[in-house]
């Protein structure tokens, strides 16, 4: 188990935790085996080796044979002369954890203990790290089932009682709940927040509650977007609770601090609502990203999922405090919202300008057009000075400014599109459908501007290429709608949000079929129209033609004097 790396393994002590989900086993159980970073640690591995020894020889062979649990990470290797009886990395991305199923074998040793090589990079590596030991049911109990790094994150020392109550806040404590107002000693599906300065004010105690599946967290931010922000983390961990503290550098999973600085450490789990209490000093001028409490600060609050202590994304927006609030500052019953006012008012903007002006353009261009063929206003055709005003309108929509805050500047409500993505959330495909339908609306006018004349050979490729480009842009644009309406940050209804879209692009499609039809219909008329008034003027003509004849062919009417007798024409 030794790497050929041509160094000796690091004589420090592992930074990592081997722990598994059973003690004990019989012949073909499977037992789920976790190789994973120390709480108290900000580290990562990119290699490791997992292999079963019999506990009283572990010079022997390797024992039972493992399954993959994920197979774009992990690898089955042949150790020994069982197929699959040691479990190794694919890749060398760097790893904070990894876990892999072992199979007992069918004649199994008495105990069983699991060996671990990691390397954290190519010269620094630790060789056989001792994991814990499982015994065969009926033989010896086995020692505990999990090694700990010498510096793991402290356990909480005491069990709440009863829940938090909001009785004091904005009196001696300040409070930020979800929903507003709300009571986390009878309100099961209650966010809370206390933090009390202490009497000798050197310290903070903090309390945080919340229903949750794995964790809840809050974090102290200088500004409403997430980064650079000294997190606090709950974390249900089987039945117990894991208080730690973490820093978050843009938008990436926690790493998490050391954890000496907090004390005073007490939880509950009860009813899947998560409870914590803990102290921390104001001041740690020795930790660079443990932020002072005697600044002011926007207070994130946070839940999602755990697994064997690890936490995933937040389910839900975060609640955001309405206002920077300094933690040691008089007590105050916050405000928050999990919806950020920008991204409120880009919404309000894109669909007045889609669901409105952008739509009334169009109908104007392709249902229009023939209908005041002769209307002109300012010299312009009316149709025309109709598309160029709501276009006009619809591209200020679209770069309107939107001021945020006194200390951010004033953004275009457009880049919000970007802004979802790279800063707030992961907004999906919504901001890069969002940026291309931007750059599509901006390419329609100027293709107009050069747009060739009317009686020009190269006119029809304008014409299929503006219809082209539009057409586009509607349908992106209709998309991007619709998934806009589904980022957690606007917190819109679920059933009817989309259902009032989808009423609005029916709407749409419903009208144009009816103005196409309409236009239709006019054209056939005016079709059937001028084939009549065309037949009457050839009608007309082949009269006055035949009318002609007539009278070239007629004699002048001449009195015969000579014999008083009339012309025979007359006759």
């Amino acid at each position: 188990m030794v790497p050929q790396h041509g160094h000796e393994p690091s004589p420090d002590p592992p930074p990592y935790n081997i722990t598994v989900d059973k003690s004990t086993y019989s012949p073909g159980d499977n037992i789920t085996v976790y190789l994973q970073v120390a709480s108290s640690y900000r580290t990562f591995f990119k290699g490791f080796l997992i292999e079963a020894r019999d506990a009283g020889k572990l010079t022997s062979s390797a024992v039972g044979s493992f399954i993959l649990t994920d197979p774009l990470e992990s690898q089955l290797l042949l150790c020994g002369h069982t197929q699959g009886s040691g479990v190794s990395h694919r890749t060398s991305t760097k790893k904070t954890h990894v876990q892999a199923v072992w199979v007992a074998p069918q004649d199994p040793p008495q105990r069983v203990r699991f060996l671990v090589t990691v390397v954290h990079e190519y010269k620094v590596y630790w060789v056989r790290i001792p994991g814990p030991v499982v015994s065969l049911r009926g033989a010896t109990a086995a020692p505990p089932t999990a090694v700990r790094a010498p510096t793991t994150s402290p356990r909480a020392t005491a069990a709440l009682s009863t829940p938090f109550s909001s009785v004091g806040c904005s009196h001696n404590k300040s409070c930020l709940r979800d929903p507003a107002g709300c009571h986390p000693d009878s309100d099961p599906h209650c966010f809370f927040l206390s933090f009390i300065t202490d009497q000798e004010e050197s310290s903070v105690m903090f309390e945080l509650s919340g229903p949750a599946e794995g964790y809840v967290s809050f974090a102290l931010s200088l500004d409403k977007w997430m980064g650079n922000d000294d997190v606090y983390l709950c974390v249900n961990d089987g039945g117990s609770v894991t208080i730690s503290a973490a820093h978050v550098t843009g938008r990436t999973h926690p790493e998490l601090e050391t954890q000496e600085d907090l004390w005073g450490q007490a939880w509950r789990v009860a009813d899947g609502v998560i409870q914590c209490r803990f102290q921390r000093n104001i001041l740690l001028p020795r930790l660079e990203n443990r932020f002072s409490f005697n600044h002011s600060y926007f207070l994130f609050l946070a839940h999602g999922r755990s697994q064997q202590g690890l936490i995933h994304r937040h389910d839900q927006q975060p609640l955001i405090s309405t206002t920077q609030k300094r933690i040691t500052g008089h007590p105050e019953d916050l405000c928050g919202s999990r919806s950020p006012l920008l991204i409120k008012f880009h919404g309000v903007l894109m669909l007045t300008a889609w669901m409105w002006t952008v739509s009334t353009a169009v109908f104007i261009a392709r249902h229009y057009k023939h209908l005041w063929p002769d209307t002109t206003l300012l010299g312009q055709s009316l149709w025309f000075q109709a598309l160029g005003i709501a276009k006009a309108f619809a591209l200020c929509l679209f770069v309107s400014p939107t001021h945020t805050s006194p200390r951010q500047p004033i953004v275009s409500s457009w880049l919000v599109l970007v802004l979802l993505d790279l800063r707030l959330c992961r907004a999906g495909s919504h901001p890069y459908i969002g940026c291309t339908v931007m750059a599509l609306s901006v390419i329609q006018p100027i293709m107009a501007i050069f747009r060739p004349a009317p009686e020009s050979p190269r006119r029809f490729i304008f014409s299929w290429m503006h219809f082209a480009a539009g057409t586009v842009c509607q349908i992106l644009a209709a998309a991007c709608v619709f998934l806009g309406v589904a980022q957690q940050a606007l917190l819109l209804p679920s059933p009817w949000s989309p259902a009032v879209l989808i009423g609005w692009l029916l709407w749409i499609v419903l009208a144009d079929l009816l103005l196409l039809i309409h236009s239709y219909t006019l054209r056939s008329r005016g079709n059937r129209n001028s084939d009549d008034k065309e037949n009457i003027l050839f009608a007309q003509s082949e009269r006055q033609q035949h009318g002609e004849v007539i009278q070239n062919n007629v004699e002048p009417v001449q009195a015969d004097n000579s014999n008083g007798l009339m012309s025979p024409s007359i006759r």
